[in-house]
């Protein structure tokens, strides 16, 4: 995986600061982080050093003043306020690795923030849509089987498209109630299954994917309807929006937004915030925190709708 980070930035067409390429090498090989985690903080930091360059400046010569400029210019650019947070939060951590190593005496970048914007909570369906969505497809033919079977997972254990459409065979246990996947940052972990998700599993790999293989074999517990072959995560979005559309869900629909029912449903009916969190395979529970703003926003919704003296 070292290979991917190299000393060239493709924009600039000219050699990477050696202090950047260091901090993506860490990230990549002593922290682990996700190919696209990596991809992203590279961007970041090469728009960082063009902003630098224009002034004379390398990384790690540039003051206080020099980085909340680049942050403006993000700004004035167009970025939107989620790019804006990214890239600061990408200028922070570079020069705090840089700091805790000793290649600078103080901080220019301690306590740097983006602007201050409004979170923006996570869309989820309604059950309702949930149970008109798993009852969409047809599962009289194979297809259907495993559609079924796909959107029953997804609902049942909140799993990142990617680690659904990467589950192995190896990797389920119906029978005993639980799958296991690779997140992000390469961890592993296990998420319960339950019986209903189960169920439509086991029928799935029993009628449904030995016709789709067409006597071939895979690895890959949802195979796509070509002859047996991995099922994508574009061709898992294409699925569910067409169910989508038959189950009458006029609202924007993705595997995220399944995650995200999953998550609020669970956290609606009691369960704690840290299950959610290990489940979701969130490494830092304010990312799970957001679901505590979904209900917030929904308590006050019905506060102000029947309460008589609001």
């Amino acid at each position: 995986m070292i290979g991917a980070v190299t000393d060239v930035d493709p924009e600039r067409h000219a050699p990477l600061d050696p202090s950047v390429i260091g901090y993506l090498r860490h990230l990549e090989v002593e922290r682990r982080a996700a190919t696209n985690t990596v991809a992203a903080y590279r961007r970041d930091l090469e728009r960082l050093a063009r902003f630098l360059d224009r002034r004379g400046l390398r990384p790690l010569d540039c003051t206080r003043a020099d980085l909340e400029a680049a942050v403006r210019e993000a700004m004035t650019e167009g970025l939107s306020p989620t790019s804006v947070a990214r890239f600061t939060a990408a200028i922070r951590s570079f020069y705090r690795f840089h700091h805790v190593t000793g290649a600078l005496g103080s901080n220019p970048a301690a306590d740097l923030q983006a602007p201050r914007r409004m979170a923006t909570l996570p869309r989820f369906l309604s059950l309702d849509d949930v149970d008109a969505l798993i009852a969409a497809p047809d599962v009289s033919t194979p297809a259907g089987l495993r559609d079924r079977a796909l959107i029953e997972v997804l609902y049942a254990t909140g799993l990142r498209v990617s680690e659904l459409v990467g589950l192995r065979l190896t990797d389920i246990r119906p029978d005993e109630g639980w799958v296991q996947c690779l997140g992000k940052g390469h961890r592993q972990r296990i998420v319960p299954l339950g019986a209903e998700a189960a169920g439509w599993l086991e029928r799935y790999l029993q009628q449904g994917r030995p016709v789709l293989l067409r006597r071939r074999e895979s690895p890959w517990v949802f195979v796509n309807a070509r002859g047996g072959g991995r099922l994508t995560r574009s061709g898992f979005w294409k699925i569910l929006r067409a169910h989508g559309r038959t189950a009458g869900i006029t609202a924007p629909l993705s595997p995220h937004v399944l995650r995200h029912s999953f998550a609020t449903h669970l956290l609606e009916r009691g369960a704690d915030l840290r299950a959610i969190q290990a489940m979701l395979g969130h490494a830092d529970l304010s990312t799970t925190q957001i679901y505590t703003h979904v209900l917030e926003a929904r308590l006050r919704q019905v506060y102000d709708a029947f309460h008589p003296r609001r």
